[in-house]
């Protein structure tokens, strides 16, 4: 195969890598993406170069740089393409694809991809022990596949809700809250598998397909109104990408959930919070795929009674990612590595600066990697990170 031909491959196989991926011929070389790319100064080749190498069937150079693991699939450069290039889907995944098959991974990522493989879950950990965090929690926890009872709402809990100490403490209060409120809902328990964004915008897009059809399967056993998630990359595949693959259902994530049901919620929140609140819009509520959820989670917030919300400099569609999407979670090292920089220590400062108490997040990956960048930033004093929902069951107070 000659060079020519290997490289027009690449081009036919990026532009049937998403829709609209063929608007690519459209690019103006203005150089937008790579410009707020957070990671864009530290990569090989950014955005706007990769797809003028594209287009002149020089992208062999490419795939011998392994830079473009440093996008974290926030999909900044997709929302400010002036023609609606779909970057982050097509252009920069495929080429993770292509550095998957060519072997070229790190190697705590593709640790986390094989773990989805065998385990269902990026962390490794028994199927069986999904639903073990229910036996700590204070109010029953119903799991669907022994009670077999149609319910109001299917609660996808997620890898890290299910297993990571941290965040089974969210999962604590969302049970408390879904009890409090009178919600009928119950779990998939060891029948539930990773949701697979993260896999699929980290180019495992096979991967994601098998995620998605047993979870599709699952969901198919039991009778539910709709899927209720604390998780955003799981809303925004199920929202967006699970359709696709035949599976279409309600979805919400759980502060347009609680929101929707504020005048409910309001009298049960009857301890004050005194504190500076900020809050950090996760990009799969946000930006990705213009999924548009701002307001739900500061009207939360703003309830919550004692709480004075301020806002960071960087915020809705303009957030700044915490650095976890697109396999990012695992990769730390790698991009300390390269960029000198974590996009969660950056994200803290600017908390810092709002003079915030307090920053509450709505995504799982994120109260690990704040609290983890609270540690070395020393201006970070005594900042606290929590989701929403602990937020709201402190305010419930009992």
């Amino acid at each position: 195969m000659t060079l020519a031909t290997h490289e027009s491959s690449m081009y036919e196989k990026f532009l049937a890598a998403a829709p609209e991926s063929e608007r690519l011929k459209l690019c103006l070389q203005c150089g937008s993406c790579s410009g707020i790319c957070p990671f864009g100064y530290a990569m090989d080749y950014p955005p706007h170069r990769l797809i003028a190498l594209l287009r002149a069937d020089r992208f062999a150079p490419v795939l011998k740089s392994d830079t473009v693991w440093l996008c974290m699939a926030c999909y900044a450069c997709t929302s400010v393409c002036p023609s609606q290039i779909p970057v982050t889907a097509g252009l920069l995944a495929t080429l993770k694809t292509e550095m998957l098959l060519a072997g070229k991974v790190p190697a705590e990522l593709q640790k986390a991809l094989e773990n989805s493989q065998r385990y269902g879950n990026t962390l490794g950990e028994s199927p069986r022990k999904r639903a073990a965090w229910t036996k700590d929690c204070p109010v029953p926890v119903p799991v669907l596949g022994q009670t077999k009872a149609p319910v109001d709402v299917l609660w996808f809990v997620g890898d890290y809700g299910s297993y990571h100490p941290r965040i089974q403490a969210v999962s604590r209060a969302m049970a408390r809250l879904f009890n409090a409120l009178g919600v009928s809902f119950g779990i998939l328990g060891p029948e539930e598998n990773s949701d697979g964004d993260t896999q699929c915008l980290a180019g495992e897009r096979g991967l994601f397909e098998m995620l998605a059809q047993k979870n599709g399967k699952a969901f198919g056993k039991y009778q539910f109104k709709e899927v209720v998630t604390a998780d955003a990359h799981a809303f925004n595949s199920f929202k967006n990408e699970y359709p696709g693959q035949g599976f279409s259902f309600p979805v919400k994530h759980h502060t347009q959930f609680l929101a929707e049901r504020l005048e409910q919620l309001k009298p049960l929140l009857k301890r004050e919070v005194r504190a500076r609140v900020t809050f950090h819009d996760p990009c799969c509520l946000g930006r990705v795929n213009s999924n548009s959820i701002y307001e739900e989670p500061r009207q939360l917030l703003a309830a919550i009674p004692g709480v004075e919300l301020v806002e960071m400099s960087h915020n809705r569609a303009n957030t700044i990612c915490c650095g976890a999407g697109g396999g990012g979670n695992w990769l730390d090292g790698f991009v300390w590595e390269r960029a000198r920089n974590r996009t969660s220590e950056w994200r803290v400062r600017e908390a810092v600066a709002a003079k915030a108490e307090t920053l509450a997040v709505a995504c799982p990956f994120e109260p690990p990697r704040f609290e983890d960048a609270v540690k070395t930033i020393k201006e970070a004093g005594q900042l606290k990170v929590k989701d929403i929902a602990e937020l709201l069951v402190e305010a419930m107070g009992d």
